[in-house]
């Protein structure tokens, strides 16, 4: 997942609202966004390449989301799946404090990461380039393949959006879903340098991405009410398109 924009304790009605796009290489095989198995309490997508997932939330409601951090200069020798952070926060009985904590530890085995991961509760956020555990305080987020918060075009833009929906209208998955269909390249001299080239850099810059092999593969939005409501609606993309190849909702109430 390459995109992430949140509102966290700042609507009136939806203590959060979260919006991703998933980029990824259109020949690695996924299965949508669904309840794992007849008894699971998970609901996410799945990689079928590597068995994790990108975003996914427990019936708990307890949430998680992992983007990769971009630096080509990164080595590591059989790194394990960042697909597992997620899934392994889902499934553990470790709250995030505690899971996060015992993660820092051992994420020098990973490529470079950036991990969401908590609940309306208390939600923490953790880089294995940055090596601090940090837990948010309400506001309006943007992450994508650096830092939390790092400026780049598509993060500002994203958030000026859902920063407008918030202000303007009714919450829905509709109107996220237009947010996340923003496919406008970032000007030139707006790119930042993250040791790719330029012209790969343009096409990777817009909130939602279409190039050779690479792009967009699916949009997620999940909101949680003030009542404990939840919604996950995905979009899943034929490559190298915006066209709709699979839709799917869920609406759930967290378990206490």
């Amino acid at each position: 997942m390459c995109l992430i924009v949140f509102s966290y304790k700042q609507h009136p009605q939806y203590p959060l609202i979260f919006a991703t796009n998933r980029d990824e290489h259109y020949d690695r095989p996924s299965q949508s966004a669904q309840f794992w198995n007849k008894n699971s309490d998970i609901l996410a997508g799945k990689d079928l390449r590597a068995g994790g997932t990108w975003m996914g939330i427990n019936k708990k409601g307890e949430f998680s989301a992992v983007t990769n951090y971009r630096d080509p200069d990164i080595e590591k020798e059989n790194p394990p799946s960042r697909g597992k952070l997620v899934l392994n926060f889902l499934q553990t009985d470790e709250n995030a404090p505690v899971y996060l904590s015992n993660l820092q530890s051992r994420a020098d085995q990973y490529m470079g990461f950036n991990l969401l991961a908590g609940s309306l509760d208390q939600l923490g956020y953790y880089s294995n380039l940055q090596d601090e555990i940090l837990f948010l305080d309400s506001g309006l987020y943007g992450l994508s393949n650096h830092l939390l918060e790092t400026s780049w075009p598509k993060v500002r833009l994203a958030k000026r959006k859902l920063q407008s929906l918030i202000n303007d209208t009714s919450i829905a998955p509709e109107h996220i879903f237009d947010l996340l269909a923003d496919d406008r390249e970032a000007p030139d001299e707006e790119l930042p340098d993250t040791g790719i080239p330029k012209e790969v850099e343009k096409k990777v810059s817009p909130i939602f991405i279409k190039s050779d092999g690479y792009g967009t593969r699916c949009s997620t939005v999940l909101l949680i009410d003030d009542h404990g409501e939840v919604t996950f609606a995905e979009r899943r993309f034929k490559p190298g398109t915006m066209e709709v190849e699979e839709e799917n909702q869920y609406q759930f109430s967290i378990e206490e």
